[in-house]
């Protein structure tokens, strides 16, 4: 039997709490250097230095939660700021972030931002910027603001795209 047979119906605690404690920590840092701070590095080097708490049920999951609130609350602020460091260690470092998995909720978010990007010619779309992005796309199509070239370029990527479906 597979992996993809079993529903994922387990979750790590510290996952969660480790998200807050980074934003909470985040907040604090001047803007000028939060805005170098890729938080997802942030968590991912605090989850590696700290123990899992999975819960597979409410009950287990409101039990890792007060353990992890009652003995590993100190724990997980010093790993988080600890994380902070080394990640400044390095603040030219790139990398490529993981999709997110096939099939979830988050791959498909993900896939759909990636067509908005390619439909819209924006590269560095978002999803904190997307709304306000085709909105401005639509008003120009509407008032016939839109180049040609942006015009046929759309164009031809949705043809590509429909044939590429079989439509």
């Amino acid at each position: 039997m597979t992996s993809a047979n079993y529903p994922k119906t387990y979750r790590n605690v510290m996952e969660v709490l480790v998200v807050k404690e980074v934003e909470r920590q985040l907040k604090q840092l001047p803007a000028n250097l939060a805005r170098y701070i890729e938080p997802s590095q942030v968590i991912t080097f605090a989850l590696n230095h700290l123990p899992p708490l999975y819960a597979s049920s409410e009950e287990g999951w409101q039990q890792q939660c007060h353990r992890a609130e009652q003995d590993l609350q100190e724990k997980i602020q010093t790993v988080v700021r600890q994380s902070f460091a080394a990640i400044q260690r390095d603040p030219l470092r790139s990398s490529t972030p993981l999709p997110p998995p096939e099939g979830t909720e988050e791959r498909i978010a993900h896939n759909a931002l990636n067509a908005l990007q390619e439909l819209l010619l924006q590269g560095d779309l978002t999803w904190n910027t997307m709304v306000e992005t085709v909105r401005q796309t639509l008003v120009q199509a509407m008032e016939g603001e839109l180049t040609q070239a942006q015009t046929e370029k759309i164009t031809r990527r949705q043809r590509k795209r429909d044939r590429y479906r079989g439509l």
